[in-house]
């Protein structure tokens, strides 16, 4: 969502922050969001109960008319009029606890995925009840869902959760722009979508979002996912559960390297943005591991055994687009090296992005983009195979505050045209290289710089428009700048001289 979108979740956010007071803002996520979720299901359960008490010869507590309808069926208790009735009341954090228990209990695909922990001594009970009178605007009720309230609400607050926990924000958040570019690059119409460390989910959000904005059914594409993480794992169930996404993210939590819950999968379409660089991935336990098929990942870190688990789980016509940090196109360990070179070879790297820094909460380190594809010259697409695509985006974006950068949609329309052009789809227009910007280069060139997949070295320098400012008119306009600036210098050391002489202090 960018950021000249927001309102009301904007006011929000200031309001429920507020109340987080000197609580630590990993742990208070789970409250807002946790307590965003209950407001959510028991909107839509109350409104369909209402509409039920107005049908002749319909009962309100017949749970089949909910599950038909796919809403989930909340027990009288754990009704939001019920928690609001009780706020300010000091044993409010039992009946929340309570109320999570119950509605799990009666929905198994719920089963131990929200927070049960709001009684806990160290959560201010008077803040709590405060929390419950600012969350009482509507977000489940079926003008809400239409206009996706609790959507929008549940996806800013992820993205201040993560600006606000920094380094750690980054395992269950990448930030909007990052995910849209991804998924407007490999369109994912139809099919099985994968992401192998899922975080809060956005990837599979962005997905289903492409879909309806492209006149798709919400049911086009299948949703698998796995996230080592356990309340990261819970977040994304939630969140997927508030938008309707059927998903299999696996029975519990689980290191996709050492339990793979897919170990089947043949995914049409991957997106993830995998933990940068980790050097405790547990590699050196896993030699012998039959996804290694372009040679052994070094145990000091795990960019490669990703790139290559991802290429192991695409279907043969499948493409997958990930991030990873900038040093995983030039690494020059002997390990990555060859894995990189016979990737090269293999003709399975696509396309990649380099883009700005500072896009990311979790680290100021900047990062690139990945495009693998199985089939290069699939039905319907211009063959382009013993070619790679380079695309240099970094100084795309805008700063939307101190820190943080974003991509708008005008970048992110120009990268995934220009990658869709040159995979030959007539909509995005013819493709040429354009010096600065983007070059495909073919697979001799990568070889002769030692399978480098840095695209500055592919693109050049852009041209810059000739100056028609004459050189002496220009030095003489630049000197008489210069001079002016000296004068202003010497002005203001006088000054501060002075003003310490009238403290005693000359020098």
């Amino acid at each position: 969502m960018a950021t000249a979108n927001l309102g009301f979740e904007e006011k929000l956010w200031g309001m429920a922050d507020k109340l987080r007071g000197s609580m630590d803002a990993a742990e208070y996520k789970h409250v807002a969001l946790g307590l965003l979720f209950l407001k959510y299901v028991s909107d839509a359960f109350e409104e369909k109960h209402k509409a039920l008490q107005e049908e002749p010869y319909a009962d309100p507590e017949d749970r089949d008319e909910y599950i038909a309808a796919n809403i989930f069926w909340v027990p009288k208790d754990a009704r939001w009029s019920n928690i609001k009735k009780n706020a300010k009341k000091p044993e409010i954090g039992q009946i929340i606890d309570q109320a999570m228990i119950d509605i799990e209990k009666e929905n198994p695909s719920l089963k131990g995925v929200l927070p049960k922990d709001y009684a806990r001594p160290a959560l201010d009970k008077t803040r709590l009840g405060e929390v419950i009178d600012l969350f009482s605007f509507k977000v489940g009720d079926e003008d809400s869902r239409s206009k996706d309230v609790l959507g929008r609400v549940y996806e800013y607050f992820l993205s201040k959760f993560a600006s606000a926990e920094g380094k750690n924000g980054g395992e269950f958040y990448t930030p909007n722009s990052v995910v849209r570019l991804l998924v407007e690059m490999i369109e994912p119409f139809k099919g099985r979508v994968y992401d192998p460390c899922c975080g809060s989910g956005g990837m599979f959000v962005q997905s289903e979002k492409f879909v309806e904005e492209h006149q798709g059914k919400l049911g086009d594409i299948a949703v698998y996912g796995q996230e080592s993480n356990p309340t990261t794992w819970k977040l994304c169930k939630m969140n997927l559960a508030i938008r309707g996404l059927d998903s299999n993210l696996g029975e519990h939590h689980a290191d996709t390297f050492h339990n793979d819950l897919h170990k089947n999968l043949k995914a049409d379409y991957i997106l993830a943005n995998p933990p940068f660089n980790i050097s405790d991935w547990g590699g050196a336990r896993l030699i012998e591991d039959a996804r290694w098929t372009y040679g052994i990942p070094p145990a000091g870190n795990a960019n490669y055994a990703w790139i290559q688990h991802m290429v192991n789980k695409l279907a043969p016509s499948g493409v997958a687009g990930f991030v990873l940090a900038n040093g995983s196109m030039s690494t020059s360990t002997t390990a990555e090296f060859e894995i990189r070179s016979k990737l090269v070879n293999a003709d399975l790297v696509d396309c990649i992005v380099t883009l700005p820094g500072q896009l990311f909460y979790s680290t100021q380190i900047p990062v690139c983009l990945w495009f693998m594809a199985k089939n290069k010259a699939p039905k319907g697409l211009r063959d382009r195979r013993g070619e790679i695509l380079f695309i240099d985006a970094r100084k795309m974006g805008q700063m939307v505050d101190r820190t943080h950068r974003e991509l708008t949609p005008d970048d992110i329309k120009k990268i995934a045209n220009t990658y869709h052009a040159w995979r030959g789809q007539s909509v995005a227009g013819d493709f040429e290289d354009t010096k600065g910007f983007c070059k495909a280069a073919k697979l001799a060139e990568v070889q002769e710089h030692e399978y480098i997949l840095t695209p500055g070295r592919y693109v050049g320098i852009e041209d810059v428009e000739e100056d028609s400012e004459p050189f002496e008119d220009k030095m003489a306009r630049l000197t008489s700048e210069l001079a002016e600036q000296f004068a202003k210098s010497r002005h203001l050391e006088d000054e501060i001289r002075k003003q310490l002489g009238g403290i005693g202090f000359d020098f």
